[in-house]
């Protein structure tokens, strides 16, 4: 189950027939969730978002639900922001 479904198929196909740019390659969903066209790439890994479509030519994917999925933040977000997967940074003495 992803995070942050697409609205249907024909939502998303009469909403770009409206506005024209409701759909983006991994570069515009890059730049619309202000990250790295990588991330994008672990946020469908890791099932937070989905492409619309996926295939030879690329995956596109619904802006605006990549909009909410940058602005609904990671899952954890730790107590210290300094810390790691390994613990505290230790400090040299």
């Amino acid at each position: 189950m992803v995070a942050y479904p697409n609205p249907d198929g024909l939502d998303i196909h009469f909403a770009q027939l409206e506005t024209g740019k409701e759909i983006g390659d991994l570069w515009e969903a890059a730049r619309v969730a202000e990250v790295k066209p990588g991330t994008i790439r672990v946020w469908v890994t890791r099932g937070k978002i989905d492409p619309v479509l996926d295939g030879e030519a690329g995956q596109y994917f619904h802006l605006p639900t990549v909009r909410r999925a940058a602005e609904g933040g990671a899952k954890h977000r730790p107590a210290d922001p300094a810390a790691n997967s390994r613990g505290p940074h230790a400090h040299a003495a």
